[in-house]
């Protein structure tokens, strides 16, 4: 049996990204090769394969990968997916069979030749698999690729701007549908369900060629509401509670998301308090936002408000991360997070969230997890905010 086989089968699929946009991203990832003098780069993740492919793979135990060289981009896909991969590729398609282990090394040797320098993603590739890959490429130096590539991932195309706002839009209708199913007695599994059928419902009506993959809804109550990514459980609903509301669409493998604090029937004047400061931090936050300033200094100034109000203790992470090829199980452009550690100074074409977060244990007056989340894309003079959900205490007591 084969090693490796090609799997053209029907006729390639509509993208949601256009045939330039590919090119255009590959170009600048050539230029970058060019300049380091690499003659080819091994993407495995699933955002850089996303990015520059367009095809979104299913890992279940098995590798993936993109050989880019100087004039040509090959997708690795394994031999069960048939030809999916051949037809989401931006580029070609070269099958690995399971007749014979390690035969992803042996795709990897058709496609790059030995002895060259090669870009790989140091922070995707194990330390096994990272042998694996010398020994099948002897003599090659091997060269991080990883914060270049991701450098260019944080400035958004306009065909990519479009996309996150249209999945912001989403996120929005998820949140209206969850909202709507709230209800004494009903559990946080039930009220996830109804906001993620409304999402993929819109997603496929604006996108009706694309694959209707990962979206997804955390929504919390109670003290489930500690942790920002807590998934759901079967607690019911009960009147005063403190709940998380939280819709993530995915546009093929472009994440979005709502992310706000609700509370059912009634609050406590501690929960009022607590919440109004954490919307100040948001409303803060979101004048914050614009080009020229450092996401270190973002996060310095919000901390001053929480300090002010003795509550810093309580902060659970950083004020905001960026938006694109990314998902709950892969992906994050580290670079631009909203945090004390990191420089990077905020450019037209970026898109950033702000979401601030405290939690107090249970035990406390006020106890819970109280998160807003807005979209912001970086202009030239500012900021445009695409979230369109209203957050706070006048919008966000659900009624009995």
């Amino acid at each position: 049996m084969d090693n490796l086989i090609r799997i053209e089968n029907g006729d390639a699929a509509e993208r949601i990204f256009s045939d330039g946009e590919y090119d255009a991203r590959l170009s600048k990832l050539r230029a970058h090769m060019a300049g380091e003098k690499m003659d080819a780069v091994l993407f495995t993740s699933y955002h850089n394969i996303n990015y520059y492919s367009g095809f979104h793979f299913c890992y279940f135990g098995r590798l993936y990968g993109l050989a880019v060289t100087a004039d040509s981009a090959t997708s690795i896909s394994a031999n069960i997916d048939g030809g999916q991969p051949w037809r989401r590729t931006h580029g070609d398609n070269l099958v690995y069979t399971d007749w014979q282990r390690d035969n992803y090394f042996r795709a990897v040797q058709e496609l790059i030749s030995a002895g060259g320098r090669v870009g790989i993603e140091t922070d995707d590739l194990s330390i096994q698999n990272l042998d694996k890959l010398k020994a099948a490429l002897p003599g090659t130096e091997f060269i991080d690729i990883s914060a270049p590539t991701m450098a260019m991932r944080m400035i958004k195309s306009a065909e990519e701007i479009r996309v996150i706002k249209d999945g912001a839009r989403v996120a929005d209708l998820g949140g209206a549908a969850c909202v709507e199913a709230i209800s004494e007695g009903v559990p946080e599994f039930v009220i996830a369900r109804a906001a993620t059928q409304a999402m993929v419902t819109e997603i496929a009506r604006c996108y009706p060629k694309s694959e209707l993959m990962d979206t997804w809804t955390w929504f919390q109550s109670g003290i489930n509401t500690d942790g920002a990514h807590n998934p759901v459980t079967t607690r019911p609903v009960e009147k005063g509670d403190i709940l998380s509301l939280n819709c993530f669409p995915m546009i093929s493998g472009y994440y979005t998301a709502l992310e706000r604090t609700l509370f059912f029937d009634h609050a406590s004047d501690e929960h009022l308090r607590l919440w109004a400061v954490n919307v100040e931090v948001h409303e803060r936050g979101l004048e914050l936002i614009k080009p020229g300033t450092r996401c270190c200094d973002i996060a310095h100034a919000l901390n001053e408000i929480y300090e002010a109000h003795d509550l810093l203790q309580y902060r659970t992470f950083g004020y905001g991360h960026s938006f694109g090829v990314l998902s709950h199980y892969y992906g994050r452009e580290a670079g631009l997070e909203l945090r004390e550690d990191i420089e990077t100074v905020l450019e037209p074409n970026m898109v950033v969230s702000m979401e601030p977060m405290i939690m107090l244990p249970e035990g406390l007056p006020g106890a819970g997890g109280y998160r807003e989340h807005d979209i912001l894309v970086v202009t030239e003079d500012g900021a445009e905010n695409i979230t369109g959900f209203p957050y706070g205490p006048e919008h966000n007591i659900v009624a009995a």
